[in-house]
């Protein structure tokens, strides 16, 4: 008996979604057939949609320069900016989304490094808060940093 292969493409629309394709094929013949409903198939196949989200971030300032021990000086700057922004990209909303950002503020015997002055969301809800306390802070002694840019 002969048989076709041929291949369909959807193409779906962000303004109408669906949870599922349904498709009916049917052959016909000149024939008298014996059993016709061998002849229907129908198929059903769920559509899921995946997310596209785009991270990205920006900074005003691309270097800082941390002092030996016992240069440092007490005043808080230079301040910085940073921009960290989510953007939905796909079809269809998208609600809940937890970002989680650590940010390196700690040095050598725990000496704090950086502290955040101010928080801006926007559309966003952000909660600072210390690491858990199971988290280990590993010491990096300042020798270890002097043959190291980053």
């Amino acid at each position: 008996s002969p048989q076709v292969s041929f291949t369909l493409e959807l193409e779906f629309s962000c303004s109408i979604l669906l949870d599922r394709a349904e498709v009916t094929l049917q052959a016909t013949s000149d024939s008298t057939e014996v059993t016709p409903q061998d002849n229907v198939v129908k198929l059903s196949v769920p559509i899921r949609y995946e997310p596209n989200l785009f991270l990205s971030s920006n900074t005003n300032l691309h270097r800082y320069e941390v002092h030996p021990l016992g240069t440092f000086t007490r005043s808080s700057s230079p301040e910085f900016t940073t921009t960290v922004k989510v953007q939905n990209l796909g079809c269809y909303p998208i609600q809940n989304i937890t970002l989680h950002m650590a940010l390196p503020a700690l040095g050598h015997h725990r000496a704090t490094i950086m502290s955040v002055t101010h928080v801006l969301a926007e559309n966003a809800t952000c909660v600072l808060q210390p690491p858990d306390e199971g988290t280990e802070v590993v010491p990096v002694p300042p020798e270890d940093l002097l043959h190291v840019e980053r």
